[in-house]
């Protein structure tokens, strides 16, 4: 599963790069205006018009690319297995702490170690009713 994530996020990333480099290098439409005029270079590596087609497909093929992969991404990313539950369920119970002795045990209206023990800590988490605090 790792190694098919590795691979769909590399493709995602190319696929972005190119995107970026072909959006980047076609002309806008306000281009062949001025072509058409004189100004502006209408001879290229690609003939006057012949650019436009190869770059906007190469342009919406690799959107379908990047939009797919984005797609898979996030499908796999939500994925869970069966078995896991929720993170209350997984709650680790901490034991308590053992009575202070030394300078806590010093404050009036304790009587040191031999205080009356903390509250226990229940095992299990509260559940539905049980989480709504009460006055």
């Amino acid at each position: 599963m790792q190694v098919l994530f590795t691979i769909l996020l590399a493709v995602q990333i190319l696929a972005a790069l190119g995107m970026i480099g072909l959006i980047l290098i076609q002309h806008g439409k306000g281009a062949d205006m001025g072509a058409a005029f004189g100004s502006g270079s209408s001879g290229s590596l690609f003939g006057a018009s012949g650019s436009a087609n190869f770059l906007s497909r190469t342009t919406a093929v690799l959107a379908a690319v990047f939009f797919v992969c984005t797609l898979a991404l996030a499908y796999q990313s939500n994925y869970r297995a069966p078995d896991s539950g929720s993170v209350l369920d997984r709650a680790v119970v901490v034991p308590a702490a053992p009575a202070a002795s030394g300078p806590a045990a010093q404050i009036p209206g304790t009587s040191g170690p031999a205080s009356a023990p903390a509250a226990a800590v229940p095992a299990v988490p509260a559940s539905g009713a049980g989480q709504i605090p009460t006055r």
